[in-house]
C-alpha cells in the first residue's frame, strides 16, 4: 500500500510567505483539478517519465506532483517514488489511484521551496506543470538541485509563455491581483533561457525538446472557458477576485472565449509545453 505524510516541511522564512502558501494550496484545491488532469493534460506526466527514462531501483522525487501523473509512471517502472506537493487533497487523490493499481509510493505534503530531504538523496527528481507554479524561481530551483546526487537527473515539463497555458495566464493578468513581492510568472519556467539560468553550472547535459499536447476536449471556445472557470484553480481565483464588478466578468468571459477559439483548429487545439532534462554536475 501508499504511504501518506501529512506534516508539511514548513521552513518558510516569513508569515507572509506561510501565508502565500497556504493561499496557493487552498486556490489548487477549489474547482476540480483532478479533472482537468483526467480530461485533459494526464499525459503529460508519463511523457516526462520517459524523456528522463525512468528505471527500476531508482529514487524518484516528484516535486509539485499534484495526483501523481508523472510519480505513478514511475512507480510503475519499479522506482522508489516519493510525491510531494502543497495541496494534500490532490496527493490523495493520486494515492487513492495508485492504491487502485496496487503501486507502492510515498506522498507526502511538502513546499517545493523548502523540501524535506537531504542534500542527494534521490536519483531523479522532476515535475510535470507542477514546480513552475511556485512563487520563487530561484529557491525552487535551488531546491530540486541540492535534492538530487551528483550525477543524478533533474526533469521539468512546463507550459510555455507563448503556448495557450501561458497565452491564458497573459489573459487573466490584467483581472487578477498584483503578484505578491518577489513571486516570478509561472510560464517563465517554459522558457530555455530562465531555466539555464536557474540552474546555471550546476548542471551539464542539458536538453531541451518543446512540443505541444493535443487537446481535444472543447468544442469552442467558450467551452474551454466554461471548463475552466469551473475547474482550473487559478481561474476561479480570478473570476472570484471580480467577482463583484460585472463588467470585468464580462470582458474575461468574452477574453477567454476569443482566447480559446484563437487556438482552436478543427476541434483541436495544440498546447505547447517544453521539457527540461539535466545533470547535476
Amino acid at each position: 500500500m501508499s504511504s501518506f505524510t501529512s506534516t508539511t516541511w514548513n521552513v518558510t522564512a516569513t508569515d507572509e510567505d506561510r501565508a502565500l502558501k497556504a493561499k496557493h494550496a487552498a486556490m489548487w484545491a477549489s474547482g476540480n483539478y483532478p479533472a482537468v488532469v483526467d480530461e485533459v493534460v494526464h499525459s503529460l506526466g508519463g511523457i516526462l517519465v520517459e524523456a528522463i527514462d525512468v528505471r527500476a531501483g531508482q529514487r524518484v522525487l516528484d516535486v509539485a506532483a499534484g495526483t501523481g501523473t508523472s510519480a505513478i509512471p514511475a512507480a510503475r517502472r519499479g522506482a522508489d517514488v516519493s510525491a510531494t506537493d502543497l495541496t494534500p487533497e490532490l496527493l490523495a487523490v493520486g494515492r487513492a489511484a495508485a492504491e487502485s493499481e496496487g503501486i507502492r509510493l510515498t506522498w507526502q505534503t511538502a513546499d517545493a521551496e523548502a523540501l524535506p530531504f537531504g542534500d542527494g538523496d534521490f536519483d531523479v527528481v522532476m515535475s510535470s506543470i507542477g514546480v513552475m507554479f511556485a512563487p520563487h524561481h530561484r529557491q525552487a530551483a535551488d531546491e530540486l538541485v541540492r535534492v538530487v546526487r551528483p550525477g543524478g537527473t533533474i526533469g521539468v515539463l512546463s507550459w510555455t509563455p507563448m503556448g495557450f497555458i501561458g497565452q491564458l495566464f497573459a489573459t487573466m493578468k490584467p483581472f487578477a491581483p498584483p503578484p505578491p513581492p518577489g513571486a516570478s510568472p509561472a510560464p517563465l519556467w517554459g522558457s530555455v533561457e530562465h531555466v539555464r539560468d536557474m540552474f546555471g553550472d550546476r548542471v551539464d547535459e542539458v536538453v531541451a525538446r518543446q512540443r505541444a499536447l493535443r487537446v481535444d476536449r472543447f468544442a469552442t471556445g467558450a467551452d474551454f472557458r466554461d471548463f475552466f472557470k469551473t475547474n482550473y484553480g487559478p481561474t476561479i481565483a480570478v473570476y472570484r477576485f471580480i467577482a463583484d464588478d460585472a463588467e470585468r466578468v464580462a470582458a474575461l468571459d468574452a477574453d477567454m472565449a476569443s482566447l480559446g477559439d484563437r487556438f482552436l483548429d478543427d476541434g483541436v487545439m495544440p498546447w505547447e509545453y517544453l521539457i527540461v532534462t539535466a545533470r547535476r554536475r
